[in-house]
């Protein structure tokens, strides 16, 4: 089952779990803390079970040699929030002249933490709050404006190649820079028994990307029990884009709720759950 909230007023509530069920939050550890003090200002408790970690690059020549041309790019466009934490911390002033894109309402909450620096600079991102990713992302640009322009993707060291494929087919010069490490956490017998405790509770997961999906996906299969397996298909999923909800259906995920992008709708539908 598919639902969809749109946005709407949060109201202030007891704290509580969702309907005496915990709200998982698979994020990052940074971000995950960040959630999970939102999830509290609003009444509800959070569970941190972070499905990804991210770290420093071992070697950041790259990422600060790009420092020092990032005026002769007519774009920067940032993929996560993650991507925007570890790129603009290492710059003194952003050009007024290099617009900024971002996929969604994460990235615009991310650049907020950085306005001393980017104040006047021009913040491109999606105006489909329901579909944030590359592709509605890439009709908001302009295409003819950034031709024959140097434009920067700054990413994990891996992701997809869409938007830079589709830029160099509109003779755009696409750079793409790695930031930061995006890596599976170790399932450790500490993590197999807290998803076992979690996946008996039928918790509300609340997942921000696929691959984090996949990842909850794995290790409930390396769980290898019947039951377990049996409990995952009840979980409830919440999720922000139409692409993680596919990955979920696909997954075998059978309660999914899609919010639009952004915190605010994510408290949104977990508050509906009540």
């Amino acid at each position: 089952m598919l639902k969809k909230y749109s946005r709407c007023v949060l109201a202030k509530m007891p704290e509580l779990m969702v309907a005496g069920r915990p709200v998982v939050i698979t994020r990052p550890v940074k971000q995950g803390v960040l959630f999970q003090q939102r999830l509290s200002q609003a009444g509800l408790t959070g569970v941190l079970f972070p499905l990804l970690e991210i770290a420093e690059l071992p070697d950041k020549t790259a990422l600060l040699a790009s420092l020092a041309r990032l005026d002769s790019y007519a774009m920067v466009a940032f993929v996560s929030p993650n991507a925007i934490d570890h790129y603009v911390a290492h710059v003194q002033s952003w050009p007024k002249q290099v617009d900024i894109a971002v996929m969604g309402a994460g990235g615009v909450a991310a650049l907020q933490a950085y306005g001393g620096k980017l104040q006047g600079v021009r913040i491109i991102s999606p105006t489909n709050a329901l579909k944030t990713d590359s592709e509605t992302l890439l009709e908001e640009l302009d295409l003819q404006r950034l031709a024959e322009k140097r434009v920067l993707i700054v990413r994990g060291q891996s992701g997809r190649e869409f938007l830079a494929d589709a830029l160099r087919n509109h003779a755009v010069l696409v750079d793409q820079l790695p930031a930061y490490v995006r890596s599976e956490p170790v399932f450790d017998a500490q993590r197999q028994q807290q998803l076992q405790e979690l996946l008996r509770q039928q918790a509300i997961w609340v997942i921000t990307s696929s691959e984090a999906l996949r990842t909850l996906h794995s290790w409930i299969g390396l769980l290898d029990e019947d039951i377990i397996v049996a409990n995952m298909q009840r979980q409830q999923i919440v999720v922000p884009h139409q692409r993680i909800a596919e990955t979920a259906q696909q997954l075998g995920f059978h309660s999914i709720t899609l919010t639009g992008s952004g915190d605010e709708q994510l408290l949104v539908a977990l508050q509906s759950q009540i």
